[in-house]
């Protein structure tokens, strides 16, 4: 009997050795994994994308966003802030920008640095957190046109119900007061939106009727339209409690930089009237030279950045192209101008137009005004160009054989008759009012036929198509000039 309670106690002792020994392995193995969570949490960083919106809200500035949201994707950002400094810009645009921060699976936070008006507004109440820097202003967001008149209500409405989406769309919040009611409530308040557009909305402490809601950032804390008031980046990161980042930020490359240089309105009209002149100097001209190439060089600069942000299309380049091709016709191989000559004048003024036009306010009723706008203004841009583009052309071209500063471009060496050099036969002088007929047509420059002899001529006033009768009016500089009289019989 004591053997058998020796042997039990012994299993005992082994058993319970071995339970004591599996304890110790299984608690240090707990504590090394924590040590490697905490080495491991230590090592990886919240990424943080940030990216401006700085400029009007127009196609470039949408495309800007869809860059940076694309390069927020490849960063693996943990979180994406969006610095706002704008005073708005076009409706449709904004409007993209909004479904896109709606839509992210990262969560966007705007940091108001200066203005968030119009647009901007709309913008800002799409992201999940706003925050305000000092000063800054949120609001006024009413639809106007491009004077700043504002425009009938059916685009209010439209906006209205944009902007009461946008602060619905985050949702409500459930909140229990001290007296222990339930209280649901939401958390941006979709009247305030539309208050930002309707100046008829009253809001008992917040808005009277008659005004537009346009809040500073303490007026925005107070009223649910902003979650702090920081001074930076690194402040509105310590609020939102995000610790352990590194920041990535959307800088735009050298060609971005490169094509908003190039599509800005000013340097587009430089380039259509580089365009228009080369074109005209060229006519003017024998052969194939410099203008004709300046003005290949300028189409290219104009149409480029347009095609590659997406504003100009394949058939608006096409369009262009035809137009000058008419034009060309009309001039060299048409007698006349008519239907050839206006229908180019017309394609290319199309083309160069509607490549500045972002297609898509083409799209929705909504946006009508804008493409109105956009269109009438683009239409403004080319015509003024073309127009001062001819007065130049007409100025230079004098100018270029009067002025020393041009004067490698003329010949003025003097050709003397004992160093070899015979002049041009004046005795076509003596053909000054005489007639005959157009050998070719004059362009207004050809060849026409006195007294069975062929002569080189300019036409004095307009185009004169081959066989017509003309009249010598004038010799001067080796050159005859003539103009047209009655038709052959």
């Amino acid at each position: 009997m004591k053997l058998t309670l020796t042997i039990k106690s012994k299993h005992m002792k082994k058993i319970l050795s071995l339970f004591i020994f599996m304890a110790i392995i299984f608690n240090n193995s707990i504590l090394l994994a924590q040590n490697d969570t905490v080495q491991i949490s230590d090592t990886i960083k919240t990424i943080v994308f940030v990216f401006d919106i700085n400029k009007n809200i127009e196609p470039g500035m949408w495309r800007q966003t869809q860059k940076s949201f694309e390069e927020a994707k490849k960063a693996n950002a943990d979180y994406i802030i969006v610095n706002v400094n704008t005073y708005g810009g076009m409706v449709n645009m904004a409007d993209s920008i909004r479904t896109k921060i709606l839509n992210s699976p990262v969560p966007v936070y705007v940091f108001i640095v200066n203005n968030a008006a119009s647009a901007g507004a709309l913008i800002s109440i799409a992201a999940d957190r706003i925050y305000m820097k000092t000063g800054a202003r949120i609001g006024s967001a009413s639809v106007v046109d491009q004077t700043g008149k504002i425009m009938p209500e059916k685009y209010q409405s439209y906006m209205r119900s944009t902007m009461r989406a946008t602060a619905e769309a985050h949702g409500k919040d459930t909140i229990i007061n001290e007296d222990g009611d339930t209280i649901v409530k939401w958390k941006r308040d979709p009247k305030i939106a539309e208050a930002m557009v309707d100046p008829r909305i009253y809001i008992e402490n917040v808005i009277d009727t008659g005004q537009i809601i346009a809040f500073t950032a303490n007026e925005a804390l107070e009223n649910g339209y902003c979650e702090a008031i920081v001074g930076d980046i690194k402040e509105l990161l310590e609020h939102a409690q995000i610790e352990n980042y590194e920041i990535s930020k959307y800088e735009p490359t050298k060609m971005e930089n490169l094509i908003g240089f190039l599509i800005s309105p000013a340097i587009q009209g430089i380039l259509i009237m580089l365009i228009v002149g080369g074109i005209y100097f060229e006519l003017q001209s024998p052969g194939i030279g410099f203008p004709l190439g300046a003005a290949v060089l300028a189409a290219i600069l104009y149409f480029s950045p347009l095609y590659l942000e997406g504003l100009a299309e394949n058939w608006e380049m096409v369009i262009f192209a035809i137009g000058l091709i008419l034009i060309i016709l009309e001039i060299f191989v048409i007698p006349g101008f008519g239907i050839a000559g206006i229908g180019g004048i017309i394609l290319a003024l199309t083309g160069l137009v509607l490549s500045m036009v972002d297609n898509i306010i083409f799209e929705f009723e909504f946006h009508a005004v804008e493409a109105i706008t956009t269109v009438l203004k683009s239409f403004m841009i080319v015509s003024v160009s073309i127009f001062l583009s001819f007065i130049l052309s007409l100025y230079l071209s004098k100018k270029m054989l009067t002025s020393k500063t041009f004067s490698w471009i003329v010949l003025n060496s003097t050709q003397k008759k004992e160093e070899g050099f015979i002049g041009v036969e004046s005795s076509q002088k003596e053909l000054i009012g005489k007639t005959g007929i157009a050998f070719t047509d004059l362009r207004p420059s050809g060849k026409v036929e006195i007294e069975d002899e062929t002569y080189d001529a300019k036409s004095e006033i307009g185009y004169i198509e081959k066989g017509q009768k003309v009249k010598v009016i004038d010799f001067k500089s080796g050159q005859l000039y003539v103009m047209k009289t009655e038709r052959n019989g």
